[in-house]
């Protein structure tokens, strides 16, 4: 038997029982749950990952839905539990779902609910923020500093590279790959060089814009090409970005084969999935190559690293904390929340699930929609014509 899970409760009289299995930035989302009579339980236990066993204590023997988090493994267990109890709504705080079986949910009949649309920028953010530390060893003189080591100014203290003028190359130019490069083209007149399955259009009129109007200025314009194989970015651009999605094709993309293929002193940035690169691979590259860098923010086995990783001077980790703006997190628990009462409340699914604005407007109620379920097909769930 399962031990009790400490929670806090916000209006116990509610008809509709919501389970949150962690504590969500912001409280918008427990308002609009409450103002929907729903009872709202969030678990406050003391554990970064909750095991099987704590959520199916925490859903109990009666729930209507669960706002869930990456760490967990939502699988037959737990949805077969969800259903035992009466629930047909599950939603991640997160845009990915590589943690839920869909297919078991949709056995179930439980809504899976995601969170797009609200991480484009901030993602893109922060995919910048590694590169350019990378590029001029902020982390490394950071420390330095820290340590007292520093003594006086030197001609060859933390020589880094410069960005302007050089090519940003990006794989997978969906919406966070190309706000990403429109951050390092804009903001450091860098060229761009990108592989995706699918032509992106609007980057590509983005820099030709851009490109004319440095030239009207009397600079240097900058340029763009799409390239026709992964192995062209990698082998021509200064700075690498991964934005692929995660799946059989894109597991260990970067390996030890790619890896060697990169320039000597360029730099790699990770704010996609973690097995996207071999880390052990990675490891080894970066102690054959001091000068190549590397920024992180996902793992292969997170929250662990490879070992040896944490100990690359020219590696820059962070623990997943790309969508770790203060705007974003309180959005995302807004939507997840919004999933799950829509099901409950029999809404329908919104059209656009990366249109999330109307969702996100704290002047005016949100749409009487479930803003992403994305087992809504095989469900055969309504679409909302809002």
């Amino acid at each position: 038997m399962a031990k009790p899970v400490s929670i806090e409760v916000w209006n116990p009289n509610g008809k509709y029982r919501v389970v949150s299995t962690k504590p969500m930035p912001g409280t918008r989302w427990i308002n609009l749950l409450i103002e929907q009579d729903c009872r709202v339980e969030i678990c406050t236990q003391k554990k970064t990952i909750l095991s099987v066993e704590d959520i199916i204590a925490l859903i109990g023997e009666r729930c209507d839905g669960v706002i869930g988090q990456l760490t967990e493994d939502w699988g037959e267990t737990l949805f077969s539990a969800l259903s035992r109890a009466g629930g047909k709504a599950f939603s991640n705080m997160a845009v990915g779902y590589n943690n839920v079986d869909v297919s078991a949910a949709n056995k179930y009949g439980v809504a899976v609910g995601n969170t797009p649309g609200v991480l484009t920028e901030t993602t893109a953010e922060l995919a910048a923020s590694l590169s350019v530390a990378a590029a001029r060893r902020i982390v490394e003189a950071d420390e330095f500093m820290r340590a007292g080591l520093y003594d006086g100014w030197l001609p060859h203290l933390f020589v880094g590279n410069l960005l302007k003028g050089q090519t940003v190359g990006v794989i997978g130019a969906g919406r966070i790959g190309s706000a990403y490069a429109r951050m390092m083209i804009e903001g450091f007149k860098m060229n761009l060089i990108y592989y995706d399955l699918y032509q992106a259009t609007r980057l590509e009129k983005f820099v030709t814009a851009y490109g004319e109007f440095l030239k009207a200025n009397g600079e240097q314009p900058v340029t763009w090409r799409r390239a026709a194989s992964m192995d062209e970015v990698l082998r021509e651009a200064d700075v690498i970005s991964l934005h692929p999605i995660l799946d059989k094709t894109t597991f260990h993309l970067i390996n030890k084969e790619s890896l060697a293929t990169m320039k000597k002193e360029a730099i790699l940035v990770n704010c996609s999935r973690g097995p996207v690169v071999d880390e052990v691979a990675l490891v080894e590259h970066l102690r054959q190559n001091p000068m190549f860098r590397v920024g992180l923010d996902v793992f292969e086995d997170e929250p662990y690293m490879k070992p040896g990783l944490s100990d690359m001077k020219n590696a820059i980790v962070v623990p997943h904390i790309a969508s770790a703006s203060k705007w974003t997190r309180e959005g995302m628990a807004t939507l997840a929340a919004l999933n799950v009462l829509g099901k409950i409340k029999g809404y329908p699914v919104w059209s656009d699930a990366n249109r999330v604005e109307p969702f996100l407007n704290e002047n005016a109620p949100p749409p009487a929609a479930c803003p992403s379920i994305v087992n809504a097909k095989a469900l055969s769930l309504p679409v909302s014509r809002l």
